[in-house]
């Protein structure tokens, strides 16, 4: 099968990691992501949308099997094309943010939704498979937190609270983040760190998950955030707010807090800074392995290509009008 992969973030970890475990899985895949310059306080102008347009056309003559927009701001594009079927995968923010409306708008239209969890299926105005990123078990697993620390340079002596994220991503609050750190910090014997790790290769992020006490996770809304699942896996505690599909990871994971309340959130990290225990965590993030996930995705792609071919709908492959 080959799949064109339209997105606005072509370096996002997951998504990469998703399309190699679809390529191993004989799936041909080619990623167009949206032109123009995206960083911290820079966004897209709406010239690049536009300009994508024809891009996505074009290309979509190409010999696809159907097209997978991922991020609801492609949805419009992966509709401008006439001629293959639409996968479209929302990722939390296109929804909860100011995009909404237009993934809200494309998504009766395209063959197939996927969404991170029950939250956001419910959110929408069509039927939606609930499918989150899939986690690589064989990257992130347990290490000794001792090496971890040496191989990162952190202190033996301290307690490390990992932010996995860049404080300029206003939806993920850190100032909130330090703040409850702080509090924590002075409330506390031994210090207490909040580790801002950010920009590292992500083969390294494992390290960073096993030489950390927990993870702290204060956003502003989420879908089903994969730092959480990657924590699971490397059995770190997670402390977070209640947002996107946390509570439900977190149901039977121990040492975990769900709070509600920065107050909460205090009290969580200190009760798991105190028992200072990995969790279970590996054990519960197994059912969205990246083997789990892929098998899952892989038999929607089917169905989407058949259904399509059974409708009429599917467009002819080549390369040529």
């Amino acid at each position: 099968m080959d799949v064109l992969v339209l997105t606005t973030y072509d370096e996002s970890p997951f998504l990469c990691q998703q399309l190699e475990a679809l390529e191993q899985r004989g799936v041909s895949t080619t990623t167009l992501p949206v032109p123009g310059d995206v960083g911290a306080g820079q966004s897209r102008r709406p010239w690049d949308y536009l300009r994508y347009v024809p891009e996505v056309i074009r290309e979509a003559r190409n010999g696809y099997d159907l097209v997978h927009a991922h991020y609801g701001l492609t949805a419009p594009m992966a509709l401008a094309q006439r001629r293959l079927p639409v996968v479209c995968s929302l990722w939390g923010t296109d929804l909860a943010g100011p995009g909404g409306p237009i993934s809200r708008a494309c998504a009766p239209l395209c063959d197939e939704v996927v969404v991170m969890t029950e939250g956001m299926a419910d959110r929408l105005p069509t039927s939606a498979t609930v499918l989150p990123f899939g986690i690589d078990l064989e990257k992130f697993q347990p290490t000794d937190r001792r090496r971890a620390r040496e191989r990162v340079g952190w202190a033996q002596d301290e307690r490390h609270v990992l932010f996995p994220y860049s404080p300029e991503r206003t939806v993920k609050n850190y100032p909130r983040a330090r703040e409850v750190v702080a509090t924590v910090d002075n409330l506390l014997e031994e210090s207490v760190t909040l580790q801002v790790v950010h920009g590292v290769d992500h083969d390294e992020v494992s390290t960073y998950m096993n030489a950390a006490d927990a993870l702290l996770l204060t956003s502003e809304h989420e879908g089903s955030p994969t730092s959480v699942k990657e924590a699971m896996a490397c059995n770190l505690p997670v402390v977070s707010l209640d947002v996107g599909d946390v509570r439900t990871r977190l149901a039977d994971v121990d040492p975990s807090v769900v709070a509600t309340t920065d107050d909460e959130l205090v009290d969580g990290l200190i009760e798991v800074l105190a028992r200072d225990e990995r969790s279970n965590g590996r054990q519960a993030v197994e059912e969205v392995s990246q083997t789990v996930v892929v098998d899952r995705l892989l038999e929607l792609y089917d169905r989407t290509v058949d259904d399509a071919t059974t409708a009429g709908t599917a467009r002819v492959r080549s390369t040529s009008d």
